[in-house]
């Protein structure tokens, strides 16, 4: 998947989100370390890391450098991370998680640029602390 498709999801994302009653707005082009920043339905300030897989896995792989900038912004600042896979789409609530260990894989050094991989530090989060929103049926 290229970074234009990559970035067609991510706004189609924030598109979707707005339209159930977020202020969302798309940040994935600049140098920020989110894609979405703005407001939750509750009026709530906002940051949005999200990841579009093709496959469907029960535990989902954050990167533990990608948390720690998020849980770096101000303690007030809800941060989020959404995964969209072939079950449907997964909010994680960052601020309340309590994140595993975090375990070594081996990750391609950027998203998609390049096919050389490094050994990062990573945390497996369980679907089952997410919540779900727009299941796909079917599966």
């Amino acid at each position: 998947m290229g970074i234009n498709k990559v970035h067609q999801l991510e706004k189609a994302m924030v598109l979707l989100l707005n339209f159930e009653g977020w202020d969302l707005e798309w940040t994935g082009g600049g140098s920020e370390r989110w894609d979405a920043k703005g407001k939750t339905q509750k009026g709530y300030d906002c940051v949005i890391e999200m990841k579009f897989r093709k496959k469907h896995y029960e535990t989902k792989m954050l990167e533990k450098d990608k948390y720690d900038a998020l849980m770096s912004l101000d303690k007030d600042v809800i941060k989020i991370y959404l995964v969209n896979d072939a079950k449907g789409n997964f909010l994680f609530y960052l601020n309340t998680l309590e994140m595993p260990p975090a375990v070594k894989k081996y990750c391609p050094d950027t998203t998609m640029w390049t096919k050389k991989k490094l050994l990062k530090d990573v945390y497996l989060i369980d679907e089952k602390d997410a919540l779900r929103i727009n299941l796909n049926k079917g599966y």
